[in-house]
Parts: C-alpha cells; sequence; structure tokens
C-alpha cells in the first residue's frame, strides 16, 4: 500500500544542565570551581534514501524523540552529547511545517539531508564563570529545551515520463508491457489504485540509455474536484518531465476518444500547479481492437490543434510501442541539453 502523505511530530533533546561543583582535594583546599558543561541535545532529520518508497512506517510512529544531553561533571568534565536522530525518507519527500504552512525542505536526491529540530544547548558549569574578580562562581546554566515541529511528509514520485488516462484506458498493460512494472491488470476500471513506475532502457549493458515512466490511476470528469481515484494521485505527476496522454480509440469501450482526450485536458488544466504547462504527447491506444479508423483521425486532427504529437499504439501487440519511446526518449534527451546550457 502506497502511503503518500503523513503528520509526525519531531521533538529534539534537550541540553544537559551545566554543574555548580568545587575542587575538593587533601592539598588543595582551594582548588576553585571545576563544574563542567551540560552537553547538547540531539537533533532530528531527515535523509533521502532510494532504500524506501513509501511512508507507510510513519503510520505507526508518529512521535519521533531525539536523546537528550549529559549534565556536566566535576573535574571540568562536560556532558555527553545527545546523538542525532536520522530518519530515513524516500526520495521525493517534500516536509511542512504544519502550523506555519511552510516548506522546509525538498528531499530530491539520494542523501539529501534536512535538520527539522536542532537539539536544545548544554548549560554551561560554573567553571566558566571563574574570572579574576569573582573566583568562586556559584552560578550555572540549565540546558535549553529542544526545539519541537510538528510536520507534514508528503511524497512525490520522481519519474521521467507520467501516464494520464481514464479507467481501463492500458496504461497497466504498457507500461508492463515496456518496464519490469508488474501492475494489477484486468478487464474493469480502477484495477490500478496505486501509482506504479517502470524503468525503460535502452542498448547493451555497455552502453545504456534509460528514463522512468510513473502510471497513476485513471482519472474521471472532476477529477480536478476530487473526484474518483485519479486526483489524490496527480500530485506525483507534478515532477515528472513529460505526460502522456492515453486515450483508447477502440470501439469496445463504448467511449468517444476525441471527448476523453479534451475531457483529460481539461482535468490537467483545472488542477493546475505547472502541470498544464509540460510537455505532452498523445498515445491513441488499443488500435490492434479499432474497427473504425475515423476514431483515430479524430484524436490525431485535436492532438495536432493542441500542438501534440500523437502516435497509435497498442499495448497488447506492442505495435508502435517501440517508437513512441524512442520519440520520448529522443524528447528528454533534448531536454537535458537545454537545461546545461
Amino acid at each position: 500500500m502506497l502511503v503518500d502523505e503523513v503528520q509526525i511530530s519531531a521533538v529534539a533533546g534537550r541540553g544537559g544542565n551545566g554543574l555548580t561543583s568545587f575542587r575538593r582535594e587533601k592539598f588543595e583546599p582551594r582548588g576553585g570551581p571545576d563544574g563542567g558543561n551540560g552537553g547538547g541535545g540531539g537533533s532530528i532529520c531527515f535523509k533521502a534514501s532510494s532504500n524506501q518508497n513509501t511512508l507507510a512506517a510513519f503510520r505507526y510512529q508518529r512521535e519521533y524523540r531525539a536523546p537528550p544531553g549529559g549534565n556536566g561533571e566535576g573535574g571540568r568534565r562536560n556532558g555527553r552529547a545527545g546523538r542525532d536522530l536520522c530518519i530515513d525518507v524516500p526520495v521525493g519527500t517534500l516536509v511542512w511545517d504544519t502550523q506555519s504552512g511552510e516548506q522546509l525542505g525538498d528531499l530530491n536526491s539520494e542523501g539529501a539531508l534536512l535538520i527539522v529540530a536542532h537539539g536544545g544547548r548544554g548549560g554551561r558549569g560554573n567553571a566558566v564563570f571563574a574570572n579574576a574578580t569573582n573566583q568562586a562562581p556559584r552560578r550555572s546554566d540549565p540546558g535549553q529545551a529542544g526545539e519541537i515541529r510538528y510536520v507534514r511528509l508528503e511524497l512525490r514520485l520522481l519519474a521521467d515520463v507520467g501516464l494520464i488516462g481514464f479507467p481501463n484506458a492500458g496504461k497497466s498493460t504498457f507500461i508492463s508491457r515496456v518496464t519490469s512494472a508488474r501492475p494489477k491488470i484486468a478487464n474493469y476500471a480502477f484495477t490500478t489504485l496505486t501509482p506504479h513506475l517502470g524503468v525503460v532502457e535502452f542498448g547493451d549493458r555497455d552502453d545504456v540509455a534509460s528514463f522512468v515512466i510513473a502510471d497513476v490511476p485513471g482519472l474521471i470528469p472532476g477529477a480536478s474536484k476530487g473526484a474518483g481515484l485519479g486526483h489524490q494521485f496527480l500530485k506525483h505527476l507534478m515532477r515528472t518531465t513529460i505526460l502522456v496522454y492515453f486515450v483508447d480509440v477502440s470501439e469496445a469501450s463504448g467511449r468517444e476518444p476525441l471527448s476523453d482526450l479534451k475531457t483529460l485536458r481539461n482535468e490537467v488544466s483545472a488542477f493546475g500547479r505547472g502541470l498544464e504547462s509540460k510537455p505532452a504527447a498523445v498515445a491513441a491506444n488499443k488500435i490492434d481492437a479499432m474497427n473504425d479508423s475515423g476514431r483515430l483521425r479524430s484524436v490525431e486532427e485535436a492532438a495536432r490543434e493542441m500542438g501534440l504529437t500523437c502516435w497509435p499504439v497498442s499495448s497488447v501487440t506492442g505495435q508502435g510501442c517501440q517508437e513512441i519511446l524512442v520519440a520520448l526518449l529522443r524528447q528528454l534527451t533534448e531536454d537535458v541539453v537545454e537545461r546545461d546550457i
């Protein structure tokens, strides 16, 4: 089960107390102050790790506490610093402060680190306050409390290409054909309940080009306002470079492919957040089961008017799949080159 949003509390460790102490030894009757400082409390941080792919673990533990710092000791011995608590999260996790609404960080690369709650500072022992005019200070500081943060973790998948379509449009069959991903496939709507990622690879072992495809649950009219399953997963496509609209052009579905394409575009535009401005293409799927070629022509014409390229494909037979993959790889490569320039 994909869990892509959770709320937790992060409580950093309290700093240790400073100590008021005086050196007392047989031949040192006036040994002076020797109270040590308290150690700093442990901080709490998040670290992006590719070994994690869901936030499910946070459903069962909602509070995380870092250990406190040790108290200062006599003989000018400082307390031990509290160990930092570093929590692994999936790559692509956004961290928000639930109280202020501020985005604290975006852990979008392997090993990225974000400190969300700093440990409290350790208190000063009385040895620190000794000087020429105050040779026997009886002052020491208590340790400071660590920060407490209430945060919301939001996972957004990282992919190069995002597939958008109505339920049963053939997206899952396509991704299972061109990648090693194995989503659930059946002849009824909403078989995809969670996003799936797959890697497309070209070339041989010594020279491999690849990109990642994300398949999200199918949309229905009104998805941008929360209808159906697809709306809650549209955010996962915000990190993609290219969108591919999957349209069923066969008669078996009983749907009009031209109407479906326009509806998908409208839902993406209504969702907004930059998704509508991404480069896109159209995959006219199930051409193997199409009897009326006019259905394909109407989609191709509409795609041209929208400034999109239309690729006839069959996820079942594989017809046209290689062509669209090569075109997507070429477009992704050009995008990387333009960004480098």
